[in-house]
């Protein structure tokens, strides 16, 4: 692909020139609080570096699912205070996303001055399913930066045709923002050309999320490590109780499938973590795989399988993560989550090129207070990784073709 990047548009020259950024700024909150900075930090460099150069910078981006509503507790407040702090320059926010604020405060704007406008799914053209709704709400994002250039910096959603993603790329000359650069070639890595042995492991509820990814994989793994609530319709299909456990009873033959064909490289738990009910203060046990009691739930990997795990990770040469192996948030459930990524840690230490497939996984790193730079790369986005490595077409990688 012919696409343009953010080294290109700066060469051309953005001094007192308007360039609007889309970037990933989803991040979790709690009581309004940003409790994971990972991906505010990743869009740093591109901001910064337009910044720099004396663009007047104008940022998109989206915070959970307000259904084309003003939710106040969705509000991009928080980031832009976030933004402020991490650029060492005020960045006002819009009250809207192309009303009247938007438009007042970009006029406004001066060389190098960065400008958030409000959630951009606040207006429900953005996620629209119909064209020329996502068309009209592009070209009124591209008319908050006359004769501007736009630049894609959120790799968390070029898997999605939505207008600030996709469509607004087709309205302004476009460029791939550096994150959005430096996550493709590490994910074409992984996907072209990894070195083995390959190992790949997946967590995370369902296995239905994951079943395109497995599918794309798995023929070309050396193992598949599977934990996570998706394990346990592995294990049903292969006949055991999995008492309380998430199961996804229209996944089973599935699985038998899966396992007909690739069971010589799928690694399951041989042993659980068990509760009496989904709270940190739950009453817990050890079990073997085949002894899950009725109505107890497994919320994390036991440690003879983290210790398997281990194991098979040791060797590799090259690693993908997604999804954690427990519920990790919880306490008594993090052990798993946190022997799969001491494992590949080690393993990176030895040469292994380890990517963390963003989402949950990259949440569980930061929260568990494990050394992000015991990994070559973090993803900030789990679905477009997913995605990448299934080798689906990224609509909002595709659009940028020059």
């Amino acid at each position: 692909m012919a696409v343009k990047n953010l080294q290109d548009l700066l060469a051309e020259g953005v001094e007192g020139k308007y360039v609007l950024v889309r970037s990933d700024l989803n991040v979790p909150l709690k009581d309004g609080v940003i409790t994971d900075f990972g991906r505010v930090d990743a869009s740093v460099p591109t901001l910064s570096a337009l910044s720099e150069a004396g663009a007047k910078v104008v940022v998109t981006a989206h915070l959970g699912r307000p259904k084309g509503e003003f939710v106040s507790e969705l509000s991009l407040a928080p980031v832009a205070e976030a933004l402020s702090e991490r650029l060492d320059r005020w960045v006002p926010l819009a009250t809207d996303v192309t009303g009247e604020d938007a438009h007042e405060r970009a006029n406004g704007l001066t060389e190098g001055d960065v400008l958030l406008v409000e959630n951009i799914r606040y207006d429900a053209r953005e996620t629209s399913k119909d064209d020329a709704e996502r068309e009209a709400f592009a070209a009124e994002l591209a008319a908050l930066v006359p004769e501007g250039a736009f630049v894609s910096d959120g790799f968390g959603v070029v898997h999605r045709k939505q207008a600030s993603v996709y469509d607004v790329a087709k309205v302004l000359p476009s460029y791939a923002g550096g994150l959005v650069e430096s996550e493709l070639k590490v994910l074409s890595t992984v996907a072209q050309d990894p070195q083995h042995p390959y190992v790949v492991v997946l967590g995370g509820s369902k296995v239905s999320d994951k079943l395109g990814v497995i599918e794309a994989l798995a023929p070309k793994v050396d193992q598949l490590i599977i934990g996570g609530g998706m394990c346990f319709t592995f294990l049903a299909a292969q006949g055991y109780s999995v008492g309380g456990s998430l199961l996804q009873e229209e996944m089973l033959d599935t699985c038998r499938d899966l396992l007909d064909r690739f069971g010589d490289k799928i690694v399951l738990p041989t042993d659980v973590v068990v509760a009496d009910k989904f709270a940190a203060d739950a009453d817990t046990q050890v079990v073997a795989v085949t002894e899950i009691p009725d109505g107890w739930m497994g919320l994390d990997i036991g440690p003879e399988s983290a210790k398997a795990f281990a194991d098979a990770l040791a060797s590799a040469k090259t690693v993908f993560w997604n999804g954690p192996a427990g519920v990790f948030e919880m306490e008594a459930f993090s052990a798993g989550t946190r022997a799969v990524a001491e494992a590949i840690i080690a393993s990176t230490a030895n040469g292994c090129f380890s990517v963390v497939g963003g989402g949950d996984s990259a949440a569980a790193v930061r929260t568990l207070g494990l050394d992000e730079d015991g990994f070559s790369h973090i993803s900030t986005g789990g679905g477009a990784s997913l995605e990448f490595l299934e080798g689906k077409d990224l609509p909002g990688v595709q659009v940028l073709d020059n």
